[in-house]
């Protein structure tokens, strides 16, 4: 009867305990879908970064001298490929333009990208509950990063508080926000 007793008082604490938890169940992190033969239509288009959260500060450091990074993603030239264009703005107002092949590997529903010459590199896409917004898992070789992305340069700022509580309930306590206090670089169309 004991045991019984000490049972229940230990899951009635369990429950108050996740009923207090400030973090969103993992079911809130999302993998998007795409089927075999499709491709993301939905997630091509002009995207803006907003925030990227990571265990480390190392894991954000490329992104220390960004004011602000805009990305155009486009179907490639064979099936299954992506274009990535970004034109990024340093804190100092130097453009700088980039562009990655992103392959969509095979399998049903699957969004694992992987980006053409870093064969150490893979990106996952997940939904977002921010209204035009999308985030990314990076994982290479020595780092890994969620990345927020939306359509609008300034979305609303729950959108990043969201970002940041989920990302901080996943262990990954460094957080780093795009100033966007710059205009936005042009996007070459090469």
């Amino acid at each position: 009867m004991f045991h019984q007793i000490w049972a229940a008082v230990l899951y009635l604490y369990g429950l108050v305990f996740n009923s207090m938890s400030q973090c969103p169940e993992h079911s809130q992190l999302t993998m998007l879908e795409v089927g075999e033969k499709e491709t993301p239509d939905p997630h091509l288009g002009t995207w803006y970064f907003i925030a990227g959260a990571a265990p480390t500060k190392e894991e954000l450091a490329t992104f220390d001298s960004v004011d602000n990074i805009v990305f155009n993603m486009a179907t490639g030239s064979a099936p299954r490929q992506l274009q990535l264009r970004a034109a990024i703005r340093t804190k100092n107002g130097i453009c700088v333009p980039r562009k990655w092949i992103y392959h969509l590997t095979e399998g049903k529903g699957n969004t694992d990208l992987r980006t053409e010459g870093r064969p150490d590199m893979k990106t996952d896409l997940f939904s977002s509950s921010c209204p035009g917004g999308i985030m990314l898992k990076e994982t290479g070789e020595g780092y890994q990063r969620f990345l927020l992305y939306n359509r609008s340069p300034h979305p609303p700022e729950k959108c990043v508080e969201e970002f940041q509580s989920l990302t901080s309930c996943l262990d990954f306590k460094v957080f780093l926000v795009t100033p966007r206090n710059q205009e936005a670089c042009q996007l070459s169309s090469k």
